[in-house]
């Protein structure tokens, strides 16, 4: 008999039990990892017929359910599909459902290689492609066109960190009938569950929490039941399947995710208050301060926040941003988040359409799962060395 895993239990109770059933595998806690490309058939009538679970390494393994079925459970999704990076977890709904002529409309602060897909690949593809005001809400309305198939959300956003409103979005976009889509990498569906708010394929770089020790390539792709046979023809035809170590290795870190959220959630909220009263900050992005404009839509559909925000530092440019940086000593210098260690970024504000004004450098923060006095104390330095 399977285990009987419910939303109604605990989260962490949820994450070390789902995705697997030891009992499928000689009573083994977890599921074996399965290198595959061919796979036999009984007899030809099968082979043309197809009609058995695994017909090719490329459309799905006991490795690749395993993770699939474990994301399923956490969206309340029909089906999710796995991808060799967040990237390929983001162009891939895109290519899905979008035609030439068609027109997509993507939140202007979204994450940068999204937008190069869309300026480039897109629209060599003949697709009109718009950027809107990421805190528009209902307003989209007026944005939307006859041709209009996607609108493309990201809440909140991942270097700037404005909320969008998913609900009057969904509810405008689904009114004209076009899709949403929403890069949830920020929240994971541990804090955020997009289509229970309106939303049609939710996305994630599974590279980042789910990982969680930035070792692994990974992105999934869920969608509500109208739109999961379209995006699993769309994988199925792009063979982009994502390697079974690395589906492995995430499904691991799904276990262990609740424990290390909770953890990035505490130590960034307990820097970014602080960081409000220090000198040389003009003010501090994170969703879940009372301070931030989008307090009030993440209080409503949020129930936790990661570990990742900007700082804007109190006047300067790009001296005073390298500064700050190259005084650090625990955050390291890269690109991505989720993982064990901190980091930190000079946000490069320079591809928008929609122009805000900040009082100086945007620095990116990740809180990894360092003890919070040395990184005050860390942040303290770069700090010091900004004002000089």
């Amino acid at each position: 008999m399977a285990r009987r895993i419910d939303s109604k239990m605990g989260t962490n109770t949820q994450l070390a039990h789902i995705g697997n059933d030891p009992r499928e595998f000689y009573g083994f806690v977890n599921p074996p990892v399965v290198h595959a490309s061919t796979v036999l058939y009984p007899d030809a009538a099968t082979m043309v017929s197809r009609k058995q679970k695994y017909t090719y390494g490329t459309r799905g393994t006991p490795t690749s359910d395993a993770l699939c079925d474990a994301i399923d459970h956490l969206e309340g999704s029909a089906g999710t599909v796995a991808l060799p990076s967040g990237l390929v977890a983001v162009t891939l709904p895109l290519l899905a459902f979008l035609s030439a002529g068609d027109h997509v409309l993507i939140t202007d602060s979204v994450y940068h290689p999204t937008r190069n897909f869309a300026d480039t690949m897109l629209k060599r593809l003949g697709v009109e492609v718009d950027y809107y005001d990421p805190e528009i809400g209902a307003g989209i309305a007026a944005l939307i066109k006859p041709n209009t198939k996607v609108v493309f959300t990201e809440s909140p956003a991942s270097n700037t960190f404005e909320m969008q409103d998913i609900p009057a979005i969904a509810k405008a976009a689904h009114a004209a009938g076009a899709i949403v889509m929403m890069d949830n990498t920020w929240a994971t569906p541990l804090y955020f569950r997009p289509l229970d708010h309106g939303v049609d394929i939710s996305i994630h770089a599974a590279t980042k929490y789910p990982g969680g020790h930035s070792d692994v390539l990974l992105g999934t792709v869920s969608a509500n039941e109208a739109c999961w046979p379209q995006l699993r023809e769309t994988f199925t035809t792009m063979g982009v399947c994502a390697g079974p170590d690395d589906v492995y290795q995430v499904l691991r870190g799904l276990r262990t995710m609740g424990v290390r959220l909770a953890h990035h959630q505490k130590s960034a909220l307990d820097i970014a208050r602080w960081l409000e009263t220090q000198k040389g900050v003009a003010r501090v992005l994170h969703p879940g301060l009372e301070s931030h404009p989008g307090h009030t839509l993440w209080k409503r559909d949020f129930s936790g926040a990661s570990g990742i925000f900007s700082v804007v530092l109190d006047g300067g440019g790009e001296k005073e941003a390298h500064a700050f940086l190259d005084a650090l000593d625990i955050f390291g210098l890269g690109y991505s988040w989720g993982g064990y260690e901190s980091l930190a970024v000079n946000v490069f504000l320079g591809d928008r359409t929609v122009k805000k004004a900040y009082e100086g450098p945007v620095i990116r923060l990740q809180i990894g799962l360092e003890d919070v006095d040395d990184l005050k104390a860390d942040i303290s330095r770069g700090l010091k060395a900004a004002r000089n």
